[in-house]
C-alpha cells in the first residue's frame, strides 16, 4: 500500500532551477511506483468547507506573476477522476465534513510543479482537493484521516506545501544560498516531533516549535503536512524523505507516512 507523502514545492521555479529539491522529486515518482491516480491537497486552494475539482483534464493554473516566461509555457494536462472527486467526498461526508465540487477549477503550481517532476508523463489521473486555512491543523489531520482508506485504493494522497515558508525572508535569485538556522531549527524540531510521534506537540507548534511565527508567518503552506500525515492512518510511522533549502530560507523537505 502507498504511503501518503508530504512534499514541499517550494518556488514555482523549481520547474526550472537546478536544485537538491529538484533532483530528488525526479527520483520520488519512480521509487514510488505509479499509483491508480492521485489526490493532490495544495497549500493553493484555500475554501470554506473541503473542496474537489471534477474535470476530465486538469487545466494548468499558472496563478504566480513575475517569473520568467519558461514557466508560463508549461502545461501538465493530467486526466481528472470524476469517481475519485466521488470516492473523496463519500469519505468526508462519512467523517462529518461538508464538502463542495469544482467541475471547472484545473491545478495550481503547488499540484502541478512537483506532479510534473514526479510523473512527467501527465497519465495518472489527478482530483485536487482544497484546504481550510481558518480551521487550522487539527482540522487538516481530521481531513487527512477520513482519507486514508484511499490508500487500500491504490491512491497516491500527497500534501503539497512548504516546511517553512517566509517569502520575505528568501535570498531572491540565490536557489542555492547558504540555509538560514532560523529555518533549520524549526524543521529540525518537526522532524523530531513526527519522528517521535508527538501529534500534540504538532498540532501546538505555533506556541512549541522555535522560529515557528518566522517560519510561518500564514499557516497555508504548512497544512497540507497535517493532512498527508492523517492519511497515513491512526499512529503512522513518518519517514523523511528529503530535506534541503532553497532560496535560503525555504525549507523543501518531504515525508512519507504509513
Amino acid at each position: 500500500m502507498l504511503p501518503a507523502v508530504f512534499v514541499s514545492h517550494g518556488a514555482p521555479t523549481l520547474a526550472l532551477d537546478a536544485s537538491p529539491a529538484r533532483d530528488f522529486l525526479r527520483e520520488l515518482g519512480g521509487k514510488l511506483g505509479k499509483p491508480r491516480a492521485i489526490l493532490a491537497i495544495s497549500a493553493h486552494w484555500e475554501t470554506s468547507s473541503p473542496t474537489v475539482n471534477s474535470v476530465a483534464v486538469n487545466p494548468t493554473i499558472h496563478d504566480f506573476y513575475g517569473f520568467p516566461e519558461a514557466l508560463y509555457q508549461m502545461e501538465y494536462p493530467a486526466p481528472g477522476s470524476p469517481a475519485l472527486a466521488e470516492r473523496t467526498r463519500g469519505l468526508l461526508a462519512q467523517a462529518g465534513f461538508e464538502t463542495g465540487k469544482d467541475q471547472e477549477r484545473g491545478l495550481d503550481h503547488g499540484a502541478w510543479v512537483p506532479l510534473m517532476l514526479m510523473y512527467p508523463e501527465a497519465e495518472v489521473p489527478v482530483v485536487q482537493l482544497s484546504i481550510q486555512t481558518e480551521l487550522g491543523p487539527e482540522h487538516q489531520l481530521k481531513v487527512g484521516r477520513a482519507l486514508a482508506p484511499l490508500r487500500e485504493d491504490d491512491v497516491l494522497v500527497i500534501g503539497t506545501g512548504s516546511m517553512t515558508h517566509n517569502l520575505r525572508t528568501m535570498v531572491r535569485g540565490h536557489v542555492n544560498a547558504p540555509e538560514a538556522p532560523w529555518a533549520r531549527d524549526f524543521a529540525e524540531w518537526i522532524h523530531g516531533a513526527l519522528a517521535e510521534g508527538r501529534t500534540g506537540d504538532l498540532l501546538a507548534y505555533r506556541r512549541k516549535a522555535p522560529n515557528a511565527l518566522l517560519s510561518h508567518p500564514e499557516e497555508d503552506h504548512f497544512l497540507p503536512l497535517f493532512s498527508a500525515l492523517g492519511a497515513g492512518g491512526e499512529g503512522a510511522h513518518a519517514e523523511r524523505l528529503h530535506s534541503s533549502a532553497t532560496f535560503g530560507t525555504l525549507r523543501m523537505d518531504a515525508y512519507a507516512f504509513s
